[in-house]
């Protein structure tokens, strides 16, 4: 027995007999470093080593020498490395750039009878550069609007953007032909997002909350 004012450093633990000494250890590393075994993993090399003869460590202890010691042990195979996704914006620097189009309905006389209200408005001066009732939601009536609303406006080739929710008016074929006679680049809301077309939906909520907004049209 240990006396009792004999100190016990807990820290301290014994070297396992069988332990690699500090060369055997780098002989290690320089094996599986080498320019022979660089992009085989340790089981290939444990195995071809056992082959020639040659023992120098098990399995385990590779893994544990390249892990703990010099970091070596992660995934090393070709994944694919997709783009960071990020959600498409419009920006406008000035009036012209980016126009904002959008559809609402307005209550009728009676029930189930409604109106259209075509707007278009210039996202960098919240400015309405076009507007139309209508009886129904149609191509034609569309295209007419933003073949009214363009030449009003200067509108010159290449220079504006228009960007509308995934509605069919502002999908038609006729209105993306239209568009590209003028010169205009058109874009649409993502599939089943509400809120990419806000400054429509914004004017809109701003006009049907106003005290003074009829309940219905006659």
């Amino acid at each position: 027995m240990k006396p009792k004012d004999t100190p016990v450093n807990l820290d301290s633990k014994a070297s396992p007999p069988l332990a690699l000494s500090p060369e055997e250890r780098q002989g290690v590393v320089d094996i599986l470093h080498s320019e022979r075994f660089v992009d085989k993993a340790p089981h290939q090399i444990y195995a071809t080593l056992l082959d020639e003869g040659e023992y120098h460590c098990s399995i385990r202890t590779m893994y544990r020498i390249l892990s703990s010691e010099h970091g070596c042990v992660t995934k090393r195979r070709k994944q694919v490395q997709r783009p960071r996704y990020c959600k498409p914006e419009l920006l406008a620097t000035r009036q012209n750039q980016v126009w904002s189009c959008d559809i609402t309905k307005l209550k009728g006389p009676a029930k189930w009878n409604y109106f259209h209200l075509y707007v278009i408005i210039d996202i960098y001066s919240r400015y309405v550069v076009g507007w139309m009732v209508a009886h129904r939601e149609q191509t034609a009536l569309a295209k007419r609007l933003i073949q009214e609303s363009c030449p009003k406006q200067s509108i010159q080739p290449g220079q504006l953007t228009i960007h509308a929710d995934r509605g069919s008016s502002m999908k038609s074929k006729g209105v993306a032909f239209l568009l590209a006679d003028l010169g205009v680049t058109k874009t649409h809301s993502r599939p089943h997002v509400s809120n990419d077309n806000p400054y429509s939906e914004s004017q809109f909520k701003t006009l049907k909350y106003c005290p003074e907004f009829p309940k219905r049209f006659g």
